[in-house]
């Protein structure tokens, strides 16, 4: 009998943990979320910016404007190549950055960010921030 409601005990403990690990995917994701719609939201309105366009920039502005392989941009970003490959399209229309080939490797494509991307970046950068310390609190040293 007791090694029984030892057992029955033990399945509530794990019963209980899981539900508490779920319980804090589900608020995480719920964060992920509403910060995500209002930075779209508000990249968007105030400087013609997707989420991902602007992390596309980002990146590229974080990596000294030096030129930077697709594939290492996807690497780095929630987007697969085919979603970065129509995100620096619609940049590149925009004017905000510059694709080249790869001269050693005809399958590389490179991206750098044009003067206007860096222009464009540095003005929604301080949206970004604002939006995230608004919901995420201020940066801390």
């Amino acid at each position: 009998m007791r090694s029984h409601l030892m057992r029955a005990h033990g399945t509530l403990r794990a019963m209980e943990s899981e539900a508490a690990l779920v319980g804090r995917w589900r608020k995480l994701a719920t964060c992920y979320n509403t910060v995500a719609c209002h930075l779209d939201r508000a990249l968007q309105e105030a400087h013609g910016l997707t989420m991902s366009e602007f992390e596309t920039l980002d990146r590229l502005v974080e990596a000294r404007c030096e030129p930077r392989r697709m594939q290492e941009i996807a690497a780095d970003m929630y987007l697969s190549q085919s979603a970065l490959s129509r995100t620096v399209a619609r940049l590149e229309k925009d004017g905000l950055v510059e694709r080249a080939l790869c001269e050693t490797d005809r399958r590389g494509i490179f991206v750098r960010p044009t003067g206007a991307g860096i222009e464009r970046h540095a003005a929604a950068h301080r949206t970004h921030l604002a939006i995230l310390a608004e919901h995420l609190g201020p940066a801390t040293a």
